[in-house]
């Protein structure tokens, strides 16, 4: 029966197979040299997937890749079943020449971002976000405080963070940038050596709150230290 895995659970389950736990999915990177065979991957990958690979599986497919995402779509969760299919997918993969990798310390690793808004008034803001950028509710939240997605998953998901006070001088929206568990310590290192400056890692390593020199803020993310 298939269900939903935790966090630890679900990392553990994919990752000696090239694959990384981000942000309730499953993602691995296949280096390609052109851009038919990555297509040719992302054909591999959804007949590995077979009846499933509608619910499951999304594929981004570049000239010198193919980046591959696991996540059911009911539960808008990784389930056991993904994790089934990343274990089948890497070994097709394989089967064909290529490595799903993560990506932890090349050009740039697998990742998926967020924009965090600020906000006094969630409810009152979120229809408009919503609107403007023709997003929609995420599967199973639809709530007023709740996050939004793309519907056709190319843009990076909205939440909304509530504010217990104006903050008139500092900035309302943000990045969160969240990577492989594995891939934080390097990123964090290259945003400091560029100039960056660590506000906070109270909360780390769920996630470390950084600025650029005139103070505005991103987040690195990952999935580990949210259990408690």
């Amino acid at each position: 029966m298939e269900r939903r895995l935790g966090r630890p659970e679900a990392s553990e389950a994919v990752q000696e197979y090239g694959w990384r736990y981000v942000l309730g999915a499953f993602q691995t990177s296949v280096p390609v040299p052109t851009l038919a065979q990555a297509i040719g991957v992302a054909a591999d990958a959804a007949a590995a997937c077979g009846d499933d690979a509608d619910r499951h599986l999304r594929v981004d497919v570049r000239a010198d890749r193919a980046v591959l995402t696991l996540q059911s779509t009911e539960h808008a969760a990784v389930t056991t079943r993904d994790a089934e299919l990343a274990r089948t997918i890497s070994g097709t993969v394989e089967k064909a020449g290529f490595t799903p990798e993560p990506g932890t310390g090349a050009v740039r690793s697998v990742q998926l971002l967020e924009i965090a808004i600020d906000a006094m008034d969630i409810a009152g803001i979120r229809p408009f976000w919503k609107a403007v950028l023709g997003y929609a509710d995420e599967p199973g939240a639809a709530g007023p405080e709740d996050p939004l997605i793309d519907p056709l998953w190319q843009g990076p998901a909205v939440w909304f963070q509530q504010m217990d006070r104006e903050r008139p001088q500092r900035n309302r929206i943000h990045l969160d940038i969240s990577v492989p568990h594995d891939e934080a310590p390097r990123r964090l290192e290259a945003a400091l050596a560029a100039g960056g400056r660590l506000v906070s890692a109270t909360r780390a390593p769920a996630f470390w709150v950084l600025t650029d020199h005139e103070g505005n803020e991103a987040c690195i993310t990952t999935w580990q230290g949210r259990d408690n």
